[in-house]
């Protein structure tokens, strides 16, 4: 794997004999591709055929960004849900791998409208902004913001964001995150303590692990990242959500529609289904920090 890397008049009774044989060859190429959708299946008969207009490339390149959710280097070997899924979409269409990562989303996007990625493996917000830039492909997912506690803390738990007033909360700077706090100390009036942390000193996952250790009373962050991060600490509680859902999935660029209808019919299939189950037990349910091995888990190829 290169980590650099890489569409007048009026009716007649009766048809010429020309129009007769091309209705001939239609019916006859429409039999041959109904012979062989039943020979591989259903599910790739709009792949196959889009493949004859635009054949897949020998080697897919692929965008994404390096978090714990999508790409991450453990051990020496590459992980991250996203990174594991368009695996097996590549492996499954015969391409090999090119990764990119890039340093931030907005970045990603720009290698995709440059031609210099095809797919934006990552979780592309699907709002209006970005609408106007990529197609959003592939299993969509839905996250929202979640506060992070201590399920044993010196107070208890919060249930309800108007519990917020007079607690101390630490987010990233120049962050979604602080946004929304900004938002919700408006809405509430005021009261939320709200820290800004260095986005250069620490992450959202450094965060969480302070708020652990007891380090710091509370945070912010994404549900699907508060559920991977659960995993290896089981005495922190995201069950609060302080955001509405915000929907995400793959992108690709606007002039390749063909490759969003590809990965989406390949994405409905009974295989990748099952795949990203496994993938979503693997990632973001499975504890790691129990015994080890309990975060092994066999991925069906």
């Amino acid at each position: 794997m290169n980590t650099d890397q890489s569409h007048s008049g009026q009716a007649t009774a009766m048809y010429t004999t020309r129009h007769i044989a091309a209705l001939l060859a239609i019916a006859a190429t429409a039999a041959i591709g109904w012979l062989c959708g039943c020979s591989r299946g259903a599910s790739d008969t709009a792949d196959d055929y889009d493949s004859l207009r635009h054949r897949l490339p020998d080697t897919l390149r692929v965008g994404t960004l390096y978090s714990p959710t999508s790409y991450f280097i453990y051990r020496q070997e590459p992980m991250g849900y996203d990174y594991d899924m368009v695996s097996r979409f590549a492996a499954d269409k015969g391409m090999h791998l090119s990764l990119r990562i890039a340093p931030s989303l907005s970045r990603a996007v720009e290698l995709l409208d440059s031609g210099l990625i095809d797919l934006l493996a990552y979780e592309v917000p699907v709002t209006g902004e970005y609408r106007q830039r990529v197609i959003h492909c592939g299993i969509e997912n839905a996250t929202y913001q979640v506060l992070v506690q201590p399920k044993r803390g010196k107070q208890p738990l919060i249930s309800d964001v108007t519990q917020l007033v007079g607690r101390e909360v630490y987010v990233e700077e120049r962050s979604k995150y602080l946004q929304r706090l900004n938002n919700l100390n408006e809405e509430l009036g005021g009261g939320i303590i709200i820290h800004e942390v260095d986005r250069d000193t620490l992450i959202t996952e450094d965060l969480m692990e302070m708020v652990s250790k007891g380090e710091i009373p509370l945070t912010v962050v994404d549900s699907d990242i508060g559920r991977l991060n659960k995993t290896y600490y089981n005495d922190l509680d995201i069950t609060l959500q302080i955001s509405f859902p915000q929907r995400s999935a793959w992108g690709v660029a606007q002039g390749n529609k063909w490759l969003a209808d590809s990965i989406d019919t390949w994405s409905r299939g009974e295989k990748p289904r099952r795949q990203q189950a496994t993938l979503l037990k693997r990632y973001f349910e499975l504890s790691k920090g129990s015994e080890p091995g309990t975060a092994a888990v066999k991925i069906d190829l």
